[in-house]
């Protein structure tokens, strides 16, 4: 078979599905291949991935109900059920190699291209790995790090990012947003978002502090997430249940105000932004290691979620736009971070192990 097909897995949320697409959409541009999406219907893939311009083949959510054992019992056989569809898909696409970027959807495919011995590459993206990836490492799949000491095994690769963040040579995605969210091109602009859900905790810290931030003549872009309430309008404040057009909305940004998880972070990074984190505290403090390194370098700036008031938002923010040394600073100290070309690497290994290089 001349062509090359990949199946990526990776559903649940954008911080699952953005590496797998970023890494997809090198090898459907640079490679010619024929890339299909896993997902389930409970994701948020049923939108983002057929935006993409991808087929999306969607097999049974097997979540782990660790809060509730009782319904444990149940999972073999969802298990099983779940990683007979995923094989029919690889089947029926003819797929040669596997990426798998964790979630729900991952440990299903890993089982499926272990059974059908088809290579399969396992990307952990964020600071400590999840049970999915975990075993697919264990599996045999070749484990690719974002980060040293994720717990899993496997080279440390980075976080790829969809071709052409950042990248605005004439201007085009930035008159783009302008136009698109209604912004003036004289005024600095915040970009405020929760991820793809939302954050109720920036929202709230947000509605406290938007009038000062318009008020010292400044703007704000705000993705407030679409199961949460829309904000009340004020002059100078765009808001939207989500952003669809995000390289149009890193190129009108001065400052980005979110939260901490992985695939942000390095769009962030890729694009060369100050960023204000706040990372979501949970787990072991993964969102927090996530942005540490540019942290610790300077290159962003970090309020804790316990300490995320409308008072403490505006003390760090302001002075971060009334000051462009400041900014200059931090987007030299991005640079220096390196997001490199993380996705047309991954994209060479996946080729490789087809054959297809």
């Amino acid at each position: 078979m001349s062509e090359l097909n990949v199946v990526v897995a990776g559903g649940g949320t954008a911080g699952h599905i953005e590496p797998a697409l970023a890494v997809g959409e090198v090898l459907r541009d640079d490679y010619n291949a024929k890339v299909v999406a896993l997902g389930t219907e409970r994701g948020l893939e049923t939108t983002i991935v057929p935006a993409r311009g991808f087929e999306l083949a969607l097999i049974d959510p097997v979540p782990i109900p660790r809060n509730k054992p009782w319904k444990l019992a149940a999972v073999p056989l969802k298990l099983r059920r779940a990683v007979r569809q995923a094989k029919q898909t690889m089947k029926s696409t003819g797929a040669q190699v596997v990426l798998g970027t964790g979630g729900y959807v991952s440990a299903p495919a890993y089982l499926a291209a272990k059974s059908l011995k088809l290579p399969f590459f396992v990307l952990e993206t964020n600071a400590l790995a999840g049970m999915a990836n975990k075993l697919g490492v264990k599996l045999g799949g070749v484990g690719l790090n974002a980060v040293p000491n994720s717990g899993m095994d496997g080279d440390v690769v980075g976080i790829p990012v969809r071709p052409g963040v950042g990248v605005d040579p004439d201007g085009a995605k930035r008159e783009r947003g302008l136009r698109m969210w209604g912004l003036d091109p004289e005024k600095k602009t915040v970009l405020v978002t929760g991820g793809s859900q939302g954050a109720v905790r920036i929202n709230d810290a947000l509605a406290g502090a938007v009038e000062r931030i318009t008020g010292a003549g400044h703007q704000v872009l705000h993705a407030y997430g679409r199961k949460n309430d829309a904000p009340a309008k004020h002059d100078g404040y765009a808001a939207v249940a989500y952003i669809d057009d995000m390289e149009a909305a890193y190129a009108v940004a001065d400052v980005v105000v979110c939260r901490s998880g992985a695939m942000t972070v390095a769009e962030n990074s890729a694009a060369g932004l100050p960023a204000i984190y706040i990372p979501l505290p949970h787990g072991n403090g993964e969102q927090g290691l996530n942005s540490a390194h540019l942290v610790a370098t300077g290159a962003a700036l970090r309020i804790d979620d316990a300490e995320l008031t409308a008072d403490a938002l505006v003390d760090k923010l302001l002075p971060l736009l009334g000051s462009e040394t400041k900014r200059a600073e931090m987007r030299q100290a991005i640079a220096q971070s390196g997001a490199g070309n993380v996705a047309e690497d991954l994209a060479r290994r996946i080729a490789d192990a087809a054959g297809k290089d």
